[in-house]
Formats: C-alpha cells, structure tokens, sequence
C-alpha cells in the first residue's frame, strides 16, 4: 500500500511541479524598477508573457505604488481608489490568466506625465506555439522552444505515470 501511496505523489509530483518550474519572474523594468520616465511598453516587447509567471514591481513605497486597471484607466491614467493599491515596494503580481494587462502608477503624475504605466499580454500556458515561418535568414533556435518541449514531455510523463498507478 506504501508503493501505491508513492506512485501518487509521484505522479502529482511529475504533473504539478514542471509548470512552477516552467514559470519565469519578470522584475519590472529589471534594475531600473518602477519608476517615472521609463519606457516599459520597450522593455516588454519580446517577452512572452504566460499564465503562471510573476511580475516583480519594486520601487520605493514612499514615492510609488501599482494599480491593475482596465485598458481605458490604462489609456487615460484614472486612478482607481486608494484602497485597491499594491504600495509594499516590492510587489509580486502572478499571472493567473491569459489576456491583456494593464497597471499604472497612481501618485502624483508618475502615469500620465512620466509614462509609468506597463501593458502586456498574457498567453495560456498550455497553448500550443504558433507555427515557426521558414526564412532564409532564420534566426537559430531560442532555448524557449526547448522548455516549450520539456514541459510537454514531463506532462506526458505524468500522464503515462498515472495510468501505470492505476494499472498497479
């Protein structure tokens, strides 16, 4: 019985742990942080956002703060209420769903003067890559595609070990 108890933990072990493993933590704006004056929407491009990675805002709590709003307060820096601030300095955001993103600064004019204002887009973890279009002059292969694969492959792992549990 002991076995059987190991092949389960196991087997959620091989299915749970390569998605945490997989999730990448992205400190916003790297060393620069969350600040005024920063071009964001640069520093995002590239980035493959996916359900399951944090953002990291750090800044200093007496100067900033972060709000998640809506693409409108985003495009137009309404502030939504004190109340519904992240304002720890160093603040972890996981994202949990796949879609576009919008946070804001909301002291002072940091937002609509100082562009301190991040919009991303968030991919399904588990949606398929879209297909690589042949160049001449194709870029070599990132290491992206090969986590890509590892994940795919631990999941059938863990599939093939559950089905031998029950099988046992």
């Amino acid at each position: 019985m002991a076995s059987k108890q190991m092949y389960v933990v196991l087997a959620v072990m091989v299915v749970i742990l390569p998605s945490v493993a997989l999730a990448t933590e992205y400190v916003v704006g790297d060393d620069k942080g969350w600040t005024p004056n920063f071009d964001y929407q640069t520093w995002a491009a590239g980035k493959d956002f996916t359900v399951g990675d944090n953002l990291v805002f750090k800044y200093d709590a007496a100067f900033h703060d972060v709000f998640k709003v809506n693409g409108t307060a985003f495009k137009d820096c309404i502030i939504p209420p004190a109340n519904e601030s992240l304002n720890t300095g160093n603040d972890i955001i996981t994202l949990v769903t796949p879609g576009r993103k919008w946070y804001i600064c909301g002291k002072s004019d940091h937002c609509a003067k100082g562009g301190q204002k991040l919009a991303i887009t968030v991919s399904d973890s588990l949606a398929p890559a879209s297909p690589p279009q042949w160049r001449p002059e194709a870029e070599a292969p990132n290491s992206a595609n090969g986590i890509v694969a590892a994940g795919y492959q631990a999941l059938m792992v863990g599939i093939a070990a559950i089905v031998l549990m029950i099988m046992v």
